[in-house]
Protein backbone atom coordinates (compact mmCIF):
# COMPACT_ATOMS: atom_id res chain seq x y z
CA UNK A 1 0.00 0.00 0.00
CA UNK A 2 0.85 3.52 -0.63
CA UNK A 3 1.20 6.76 1.03
CA UNK A 4 0.80 9.96 -0.40
CA UNK A 5 2.98 12.74 0.82
CA UNK A 6 2.95 16.37 0.04
CA UNK A 7 5.33 19.38 -0.66
CA UNK A 8 4.97 23.22 -1.43
CA UNK A 9 7.08 24.66 -4.25
CA UNK A 10 7.32 28.00 -5.44
CA UNK A 11 5.03 28.66 -8.15
CA UNK A 12 7.94 29.92 -10.58
CA UNK A 13 9.30 26.19 -10.01
CA UNK A 14 6.00 24.75 -10.42
CA UNK A 15 5.25 26.44 -14.35
CA UNK A 16 9.55 25.57 -14.91
CA UNK A 17 8.33 21.94 -14.13
CA UNK A 18 5.41 21.92 -16.04
CA UNK A 19 7.32 22.90 -19.65
CA UNK A 20 9.52 19.94 -18.93
CA UNK A 21 8.30 16.32 -20.11
CA UNK A 22 8.88 14.68 -16.88
CA UNK A 23 7.47 11.82 -14.47
CA UNK A 24 8.16 14.14 -11.42
CA UNK A 25 6.40 11.58 -9.11
CA UNK A 26 8.85 9.00 -9.97
CA UNK A 27 11.62 11.24 -10.18
CA UNK A 28 10.98 12.28 -6.38
CA UNK A 29 9.93 8.64 -5.52
CA UNK A 30 13.69 7.52 -6.90
CA UNK A 31 15.34 10.61 -4.98
CA UNK A 32 13.37 9.81 -1.89
CA UNK A 33 13.78 5.79 -2.35
CA UNK A 34 18.11 6.86 -2.76
CA UNK A 35 17.93 9.43 -0.08
CA UNK A 36 16.52 6.57 2.99
CA UNK A 37 19.31 4.20 1.77
CA UNK A 38 21.89 6.70 1.83
CA UNK A 39 20.57 7.91 5.69
CA UNK A 40 20.33 4.42 6.38
CA UNK A 41 23.77 3.40 5.76
CA UNK A 42 25.33 6.53 7.52
CA UNK A 43 22.95 5.61 10.60
CA UNK A 44 24.70 2.23 10.05
CA UNK A 45 28.32 4.00 9.85
CA UNK A 46 27.77 5.96 13.56
CA UNK A 47 26.41 2.79 15.02
CA UNK A 48 29.61 0.69 14.42
CA UNK A 49 31.77 3.78 14.97
CA UNK A 50 30.24 3.44 18.31
CA UNK A 51 30.91 -0.02 19.00
CA UNK A 52 33.07 -1.55 16.42
CA UNK A 53 33.30 -4.93 18.35
CA UNK A 54 29.65 -5.90 18.24
CA UNK A 55 28.90 -6.92 14.80
CA UNK A 56 25.92 -5.25 12.91
CA UNK A 57 26.00 -7.04 9.57
CA UNK A 58 24.47 -10.53 9.38
CA UNK A 59 26.98 -13.90 9.06
CA UNK A 60 25.47 -14.85 5.70
CA UNK A 61 26.50 -11.47 3.29
CA UNK A 62 25.19 -13.49 0.15
CA UNK A 63 22.09 -11.11 0.12
CA UNK A 64 24.16 -7.84 0.90
CA UNK A 65 26.42 -8.55 -2.28
CA UNK A 66 23.19 -9.76 -4.40
CA UNK A 67 21.15 -6.45 -3.42
CA UNK A 68 24.62 -5.02 -4.55
CA UNK A 69 25.39 -6.31 -7.79
CA UNK A 70 21.80 -5.41 -8.51
CA UNK A 71 22.26 -1.93 -8.10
Amino acid sequence: MSEIVTTRVPKELKEQMQELDTNWSEEIRAYIERRVRELSLLKLLEEIEADPLRPKVPDDSTALIREDRER
